[in-house]
């Protein structure tokens, strides 16, 4: 046998539950330098923030636009890499098994 557990005992379910934290841990770290980042921005770039962009401020262009779109994009990253994770843990218990 593997060093991989069965997928049903709690060890795999551990060093999945392990990954997954690790993404998720990951996927927030990255909202939260983009959200305070904006205010960063703002208070070490105020000119180029103030910058017009299609009738908004560059601050408000990423606030009120921007920042949407990248919240949708990191629940998908999540989303796929998490499923790709489980997808993974699966196969690679098999493939010990089959040994």
């Amino acid at each position: 046998m593997g060093s991989h557990p069965d997928p049903h005992s709690e060890e795999f379910l551990r060093l999945l539950m392990r990954r997954q934290l690790r993404l998720s841990v990951t996927c927030a770290a990255t909202f939260l330098v983009c959200l305070f980042g904006l205010p960063l921005a703002n208070y070490f770039f105020p000119e180029l923030m103030a910058t017009r962009v299609g009738g908004f401020t560059l601050s408000w262009l990423i606030l009120g636009v921007l920042m949407f779109p990248l919240v949708w994009i990191i629940a998908y990253i999540f989303i796929q890499r998490s499923l790709k994770l489980e997808v993974d843990e699966v196969r690679q218990v098999k493939g010990d098994n089959a040994r």
